[in-house]
């Protein structure tokens, strides 16, 4: 883990060091911001909705994509990867360095989100609502983070890509199409939450199948991303 200490603190710094950190704060803030109007207008609290439709659908999403595009894609874009790929340092060692602070800062911003929601939306079953999002969430994070890092590392286009899965294949075709829910985040992380004792607007896949897709994205995106990388080829100047 030391090997790679240096590369997590000089991600965490360039991203911490940008204004788009202003605009994840706020995006992690927006549930709990809803939460509160909700109980300020006597508003019935359906805790459940308000995680299942804000983070799950939208915030959660959101975050990983800035986040996971941004860890290896902008530095591949602005040339400053060079500089970390002409070291002596394994590429496997460089994702797993970036696949930290994506998972990392994306379980910091939604994490506390869901709990803060959770308590202000209040119910008597608080504490399977907080159990059940508070797991799905952080393992579903942590999956479209390394997809969405693994994306950065094929195309500069990676943002936009990662943005039309979350808006065009999840927001709407996996909602009408049964046989395309396994091939979404979303709908796994939302049977993780159903596995755990909460209930969803729609049915999702079976906590299998969900568990399953899952391991699939995490894995299966460090290593796609491991084996670009090691492709990765330095050119020289004219």
């Amino acid at each position: 883990m030391s090997a790679i200490a240096p590369i997590v603190e000089v991600t965490f710094r360039g991203l911490l060091g940008r204004r788009r950190i202003f605009l994840l704060v706020l995006l992690a803030a927006l549930p709990v911001l809803i939460g509160l109007l909700i109980r300020i207008a006597g508003g019935r609290p359906d805790a459940d909705r308000v995680l299942d439709t804000l983070v799950v659908r939208f915030v959660m999403p959101l975050v990983a994509l800035i986040v996971g595009t941004t860890v290896i894609g902008s530095e591949i874009d602005d040339g400053t990867a060079v500089f970390l790929m002409v070291k002596p340092i394994a590429r496997w060692r460089i994702v797993l360095a970036k696949t930290v602070v994506a998972a990392g800062l994306t379980a910091v911003l939604i994490v506390p989100a869901v709990i803060i929601a959770s308590i202000v939306l209040s119910r008597p079953d608080l504490a399977t609502t907080l159990e059940a999002f508070t797991v799905a969430c952080f393992f579903g994070g942590t999956a479209y983070a390394i997809a969405f890092l693994a994306l950065s590392a094929f195309t500069s286009r990676a943002f936009l890509i990662g943005l039309a899965y979350v808006l065009i294949w999840e927001g709407v075709l996996a909602s009408i199409l049964e046989g395309t829910k396994f091939l979404s985040i979303r709908m796994a992380t939302l049977g993780l939450a159903t596995a755990l004792g909460v209930d969803t607007a729609e049915p999702p896949p079976a906590p299998a199948v969900s568990a399953a897709v899952i391991a699939v994205v995490i894995v299966g995106g460090f290593m796609i991303a491991s084996w670009r990388l090691a492709r990765f080829e330095i050119r020289g100047g004219d």
